[in-house]
């Protein structure tokens, strides 16, 4: 019998932290500042989320632990590093983030701009070393990463994000940039997490792929909702920022309910995707439900 949800996912959670840890350069190694400033922002904050779907997604395929705890990390560092960066001046110039004041009001943008910086190469070598997968393979997961984090990626999502600031989009126009701001990377979690395991035939890869345009979608459209209805001390970050900034929303562009009924069909139709998987894809529907009715 499975462990409780909410059991395995502490499990996970604290396993990842360890890890993250291991991963990062120890506190107090030279540059002193640069690397206290990455584990400050890294350690002991977050959902988690992308980790997560990785030891998820490995679950279906008996996934190598030790592959699974470098993606997991490796993710991990590139989304910090987004948050990071996005929250700077010239981005979205917001000074709480996870809880705690960001990396620019606790350093300075200089250390802001180099931890994201070093935090995204730190995230491509930690991911090489899953020694133990054919290299093929790894070769094949380190540019699912580099993709997920590009232009056609994150990058590419953040840049319509500030270029849409004060316009009128189409509700596509919309669930484009969040496709690519927010769900690559869920995706790229998603898969990652499989190919600790095996090579993917079309079928899996298809029902995976699905899934998690419908999570990663439903993240977007509840982190507008949330936005929109809860408090900063609940977030850990400035609630109603978006509002404030004049940027395009599900909420803004649908209303409060209907972003709500959207948030539970895309749940609903990531179960679905998962049909193939059958009882094996619980943690994966489990993270479905816990994505859309978060409440933080």
């Amino acid at each position: 019998m499975s462990a409780p949800f909410a059991d395995w996912m502490a499990g996970v959670q604290a396993d990842v932290e360890t890890a993250l840890s291991n991963f990062l350069p120890a506190a107090g190694t030279e540059p002193a500042k640069l690397h206290d400033a990455m584990r400050y922002t890294t350690l002991g904050g977050g959902k988690r989320v992308r980790p997560l779907l990785v030891y998820a997604s490995g679950a279906l395929f008996g996934a190598d632990p030790g592959a699974l705890a470098r993606a997991a990390c490796a993710l991990e560092m590139i989304h910090v590093y987004s948050l990071v960066h996005d929250d700077m001046p010239c981005m979205d110039d917001d000074a709480l983030r996870r809880g705690k004041p960001t990396v620019h009001v606790a350093y300075d943008e200089a250390t802001a701009l180099l931890v994201g910086d070093t935090l995204q190469a730190r995230a491509f070598e930690t991911l090489a070393g899953a020694d133990t997968l054919p290299p093929g393979r790894l070769v094949g997961m380190l540019r699912l990463l580099a993709e997920a984090a590009g232009s056609a990626g994150m990058c590419g999502g953040q840049a319509i994000d500030l270029d849409s600031v004060g316009l009128a989009l189409t509700l596509e126009q919309l669930e484009r940039m969040h496709q690519l701001k927010t769900g690559a990377l869920l995706r790229a979690s998603v898969l990652l997490g499989a190919l600790c395991g095996k090579d993917l035939d079309a079928a899996e890869l298809e029902a995976l792929k699905a899934y998690s345009k419908a999570v990663g979608l439903a993240f977007q459209v509840v982190d507008d909702i949330l936005d929109a209805t809860a408090d900063s001390a609940t977030l850990g970050k400035t609630a109603g920022k978006d509002a404030a900034d004049n940027k395009p929303t599900y909420v803004s562009i649908l209303g409060l309910a209907p972003s709500q009924a959207l948030a539970e069909q895309l749940r609903r139709e990531a179960h679905d995707a998962l049909a193939p998987f059958g009882e094996q894809a619980l943690r994966l529907r489990e993270l479905a439900d816990l994505i859309v009715q978060r409440k933080a």
